[in-house]
């Protein structure tokens, strides 16, 4: 549209002394001329801009001119204020010029943005860094946030249908939600059920429906703390067991699509091969009797003691198909 386009020049030149024409036509994907024709739009409106020919010419505004306007959407605003955990700038030393910034920002959105965009950044939270050694690993894959996102936004209770890692069938919960959290790619649901924190994977949800009834959530209690508690206990389990494993290429993604919840790192791919590494992290020896479906498209290659129990378990089959087709003769 012409006016997000004039406006994104006014935004330009308020950064920059001066702009050359045919680099504001490269950024807004339109031709020179359709700037020079812009610029007269702005100059006729009041807009104190103007154009110097020649080889160092260029766009610029009057020394001193300056507008308050942002020119941010609704979106815009709440997508500004969606930011990473406090951790990921605090590496770099910068939460204090991040909440500074922020301030500055607020005051500047258009005074409807504002609630938006303030609300966004207690309903979302992105948290780039990866579980820590022990904790549940997960390739990211798509999934369909509006109905997560319609309940953190008008503070409603939620029901889901949810399947657990290691279940067959899903469970139904009614949840108070507290919002919505990225963790390394990963999308879960913060909630209490019953007063009591809960995480769920966002992937696992396979369907949410809003409900009439308003959110409980416990006083005082924002996203940010009650995220700080699941993490805590997420990555404050035991350990396990460490596996390395192959997986056939030609089965891998069904391997993702049912044991994606046990990877605690990426897999290692170079593209050519007939097999994928991959590591795997279980509470027990006996849990990686899971890869037995997939038969000999997956192995085990370390631990010796898982190697061991999954080959106790596999002749155990044999003998006991082995028996009851005796037994049938």
């Amino acid at each position: 549209m012409k006016s997000d386009r004039l406006l994104s020049i006014l935004l330009l030149l308020q950064t920059r002394a001066q702009v050359p024409a045919h680099e504001l036509a490269d950024r807004l994907e339109v031709s020179v001329r359709t700037i020079y024709r812009d610029i007269e739009a702005l100059s006729a409106s009041g807009i104190p801009v103007y154009a110097e020919r020649g080889r160092h010419g260029g766009i610029a505004l009057l020394p001193g001119f300056r507008t308050d306007v942002t020119g941010l959407t609704a979106d815009e605003s709440r997508a500004l204020f969606i930011l990473a955990a406090q951790g990921a700038h605090a590496a770099l030393g910068l939460d204090q010029a991040l909440g500074s910034a922020l301030r500055k920002v607020m005051a500047a959105l258009p005074a409807p943005h504002r609630p938006a965009a303030e609300l966004a950044s207690r309903r979302i939270l992105v948290d780039s860094a990866r579980w820590m050694p022990g904790a549940p690993g997960s390739i990211p894959v798509p999934v369909d946030l509006d109905v997560l996102q319609d309940a953190v936004f008008s503070d409603r209770r939620l029901r889901l249908r949810y399947r657990h890692s290691g279940d067959a069938e899903p469970k139904t919960y009614t949840v108070d939600p507290y919002g919505l959290v990225s963790k390394a790619g990963v999308w879960y649901l913060v909630a209490d059920r019953h007063g009591t924190p809960r995480l769920f994977r966002a992937d696992r949800v396979q369907l949410a429906t809003l409900t009439d009834l308003p959110v409980q959530r416990r006083p005082g209690i924002e996203l940010a703390d009650v995220w700080g508690v699941l993490k805590r206990q997420v990555e404050d389990r035991p350990v396990g067991v460490d596996v390395t494993a192959r997986v056939a290429r030609d089965r891998f993604a069904q391997f993702l699509r049912l044991k994606g919840q046990f990877l605690s790192a990426r897999p290692e791919d170079d593209g050519e091969s007939e097999w994928i590494t991959v590591r795997l992290g279980f509470n027990a020896v006996g849990d990686a009797r899971t890869l037995l479906p997939f038969a000999d498209a997956v192995e085990v290659l370390s631990p010796s003691d898982v190697r061991a129990e999954l080959a106790r378990a596999a002749a155990a089959v044999t003998v006991l198909y082995a028996e009851s087709g005796s037994a049938r003769r």
